[in-house]
């Protein structure tokens, strides 16, 4: 063999060397970057978590967003931050709001502006759902499914009853008087139930624009005194308890149960999340009706209905591409159409402001009034600190105290103030012990 030949064949071998040992890196390359996603939606609003996922995976092939479900609100939380500390957690979280504090003082996020580059707009998002999650005026998470309560309410019920079914009770003595008529008529037994009591006297709260924790609602500071029994807490028991000793109120438990008896026309109003809105009009089959939430006779409006629902968290331990994935995903996420898209499905609040202008210049809200009347419910009052919502340390143990308070006033008769001063008593302690957790 030549010199020639020789130098063409050590040539192609070094080429052929060389190609074999960059093919296993090249694989590696494209091989998509994988993220994953815990929620706590299930039913109809996992679908369209999953619509939203899949959409985002098919315009983005380099990544593969896996989402799952993994059970309730309080169970997704523990199981993140348990997670975390073994070092197998998800790369995102949906955390509702009680859980605020808590993924704070975690160490196990990155904010969200880090996760961004800076490039966030807060501007993007509606008001009070910005003024929620931005701690010292910048967001730590994702802005997701936001929601508030409001009233709904069976219009063939009212007009049977002889109430105008276009004029909703807009006090508390309204209701009542409203209530009577309806039991008395026969139309019902019952007059209204709630869907998350202890969510809906945060919501009284916030609403009369009254301070439920210290350190401004635990704004400023860690907070570590609550007001569950203040003369305002204890009258709105007062009041709730003596519906439900008269049969105005039908105590449907903590979460959605109410929701089914209410579809079946059990009884005439309502007081639950927005986000059973979509479910809620495509099951019934009477003229369904929604309201802002009736304010205690002898306080006025001064406040805001606070923002519940949940945030999207990203957590920490992770590798860059990941969170170039996350961030991509994120802004999928609050494009208008993706926001649009969650928003009809669910009854969930567009996020964006843009998203609400969209909608606005198409008609939908026109065309679609129920779900308008939360929207316009949280825009209606004033931003103040008690309207922004109040964050608490362990807030998921706290909403238990409190509804077990609810619980022991309105259907074993205990006395409010008793109640709310041992709910008070309860969740002090609570507070205290979680500053010593994390100090």
């Amino acid at each position: 063999m030549s010199n020639k030949s020789r130098r063409i064949l050590f040539t192609l071998l070094s080429l052929t060397l060389l190609i074999a040992m960059a093919l296993p890196g090249l694989a590696t390359a494209q091989d998509p970057t994988q993220i994953t996603f815990w929620h706590a939606m299930s039913g109809s609003r996992g679908e369209v978590v999953q619509a939203i996922v899949d959409s985002f995976n098919e315009a983005n092939p380099d990544v593969n967003l896996v989402a799952e479900f993994t059970g309730s609100y309080a169970e997704t939380l523990t199981k993140a931050l348990t997670a975390y500390s073994a070092g197998e957690a998800p790369n995102i979280v949906q955390v509702y709001e009680v859980g605020t504090r808590t993924m704070l003082d975690s160490g196990a996020i990155v904010p969200v502006m880090e996760v961004s580059g800076g490039e966030l707009d807060q501007s993007q998002f509606v008001e009070p759902i910005l003024n929620y999650y931005a701690i010292d005026d910048e967001l730590r998470c994702m802005p997701f499914n936001s929601s508030t309560a409001m009233l709904y309410y069976n219009k063939d019920m009212f007009e049977a009853a002889g109430l105008d079914p276009e004029v909703p009770p807009a006090t508390f003595s309204e209701l009542y008087e409203m209530g009577q008529q309806i039991i008395e008529s026969g139309v019902a037994p019952n007059v209204i139930s709630f869907g998350w009591p202890a969510w809906i006297l945060e919501q009284m709260y916030a609403m009369h624009d009254q301070l439920l924790a210290n350190e401004d609602n635990g704004r400023s500071g860690l907070a570590t005194e609550t007001y569950w029994n203040s003369e305002f807490g204890v009258q709105v028991l007062t009041e709730w308890q003596k519906w439900a000793q008269d049969g105005i109120l039908f105590y449907g438990g903590r979460e959605y149960s109410a929701n089914d008896p209410f579809i079946a026309g059990e009884f005439a109003m309502l007081v639950q999340s927005t986000s059973s809105l979509g479910g809620i009009q495509r099951a019934v089959e009477f003229d369904l009706g929604t309201a802002f939430l009736p304010t205690l006779d002898g306080y006025e409006r001064n406040g805001n209905n606070v923002v519940g629902g949940g945030c999207l968290w990203t957590m920490a331990g992770k590798q860059d591409a990941e969170y170039d994935a996350v961030w991509r995903f994120f802004q999928h996420l609050s494009s208008v159409e993706q926001d649009i898209f969650w928003h009809k499905g669910t009854g969930y609040f567009p996020a964006s402001n843009a998203a609400v202008e969209a909608l606005e210049a198409e008609g939908w809200f026109e065309e679609n009034p129920n779900f308008r009347t939360a929207f316009d419910q949280i825009l209606a009052g004033n931003d103040t600190i008690a309207a922004r919502g109040v964050l608490l340390g362990d807030f998921v143990i706290i909403r238990d105290v409190v509804g077990a308070a609810i619980e022991d006033a309105v259907v074993n008769g205990v006395d409010p103030q008793q109640a709310l001063d041992v709910a008070t008593e309860e969740s002090n302690q609570i507070l205290e012990d979680y500053a010593s957790l994390i100090e």
